[in-house]
């Protein structure tokens, strides 16, 4: 057998590191969450608008989600509050919910966003689940009668906003403050709905104590 030279053997070329991929990677049950709610609260938005349309067409006509003297969407949209910004407020879930499908489906198909783009999609969740609790407190307090359909929006504003402002703040995750937030976010929800329902139940309790 006959010996290479030394000076012919070529010594592997090492590879190069590879540099990170730039944006936000998002974990598959977050993202997934951001596309199921943002499917949930379209699709809640949109059947607003029609029986808002079949209402404003027929004056007389009673929505679907008129259920009983609490649980009904017709008078809440009567109101000035179904209109808070001049226009009728499902116009608002339209578009939000439009924006957090996309946010969902590229999320979910691994396309890295830009750090902005979640502090964006955060602070527009922050504006919906103020707006939400505007609207719950003029449904329980002014108004005095629940919509089913935008009850459905309220349970999913609430841990959307939990989970983008968490997608957001991830470079702010060595703060102790956050980082005690963020390990105890699930069981601050469910306390946040808990009181939500009590709200409910003690305002409306005069009528719910009649179907006992």
């Amino acid at each position: 057998m006959t010996a290479v030279p030394a000076a012919e053997v070529t010594p592997e070329t090492p590879p190069e590191p590879r540099e990170p991929r730039p944006g936000v990677a998002v974990g598959r049950p977050s993202a997934l969450w951001i596309l199921i709610a943002g499917i949930i609260g379209l699709a809640a938005a949109a059947t607003l608008t029609i029986e808002k349309i079949e209402l404003l067409i027929d004056p007389s006509y009673v929505p679907s989600c008129s259920l009983n003297p609490v649980l009904s969407c017709g008078s809440v949209m009567v109101t000035p509050q179904a209109s808070t910004f001049g226009f009728p407020n499902m116009l608002i879930g339209l578009v939000g919910f439009a924006v957090v499908i996309v946010s969902g489906v590229l999320a979910v198909a691994r396309v890295r966003l830009p750090q902005w783009y979640w502090v964006g999609l955060a602070l527009g969740n922050t504006f919906g689940v103020a707006f939400v609790h505007y609207l719950i407190f003029q449904s329980l307090y002014r108004i005095g009668a629940l919509c089913p359909y935008c009850m459905v929006v309220w349970t999913i504003m609430i841990p959307l906003f939990v989970v983008s402002a968490s997608i957001a703040l991830r470079p702010l995750a060595g703060n102790p403050v956050l980082r005690v937030l963020y390990q105890w976010r699930w069981s601050l929800v469910a306390l946040w709905f808990t009181a939500v329902v009590l709200m409910i139940l003690v305002r409306f309790w005069a009528y719910w104590s009649t179907l006992i």
